[in-house]
């Protein structure tokens, strides 16, 4: 397998392998990601594996990766409760401490693909769902995600190996 990795910047660029396009990251900025607390709306700076993708079956087509592939259901979410042992991880709505709904009314999270900011280990309170997801339209920020177009998102998938990386910069 080739490493890949793709760069997001502050400027709202995002480049790699063939693939340019406008990007959209945290409402806090790009900050050190030892820096980074839960909720505070930044990207962290550094460079994180692309794990795992997670698609809407209900919007779009099983994309073409090398990543693992799950395709999300109603009940699923992801726990941004800091002191909960579960903290950064998928979980089964309803869930009692505070999380994040991955089945959105919107369509930011028709495709995600998790990275592996603050997953081992996991440490309390340095951020949870950090994710590559869909843009919007107006490319406003996102809450410490990177956030791209769905066609470039679906071009950077059909590249994309467990040895692939974004880039998270200045």
């Amino acid at each position: 397998m080739t490493e890949l990795i793709f760069t997001a910047t502050a400027r709202g660029e995002f480049s790699g392998v063939d693939i340019s396009c406008q990007c959209a990251l945290g409402r806090g900025g790009v900050i050190d990601a030892a820096q980074k607390r839960e909720g505070d709306g930044a990207s962290p700076l550094g460079t994180w594996r692309l794990k795992r993708v997670f698609y809407r079956p209900d919007r779009v087509a099983r994309p073409e990766t090398d990543l693992p592939i799950i395709p999300l259901a109603e009940h699923d979410g992801w726990c941004d409760a800091p002191d909960h042992p579960l903290y950064n991880r998928p979980v089964t709505l309803p869930f009692a401490a505070s999380h994040e709904k991955l089945w959105r009314d919107d369509h930011v999270y028709d495709l995600i693909v998790e990275i592996s900011h603050n997953d081992d280990p996991v440490i309390p309170h340095l951020g949870s769902a950090v994710f590559m997801h869909l843009s919007r339209d107006d490319f406003r920020p996102t809450e410490g995600c990177v956030a791209i177009p769905r066609d470039q998102m679906l071009a950077v998938l059909r590249l994309a190996n467990p040895e692939s990386f974004v880039e998270i910069q200045p």
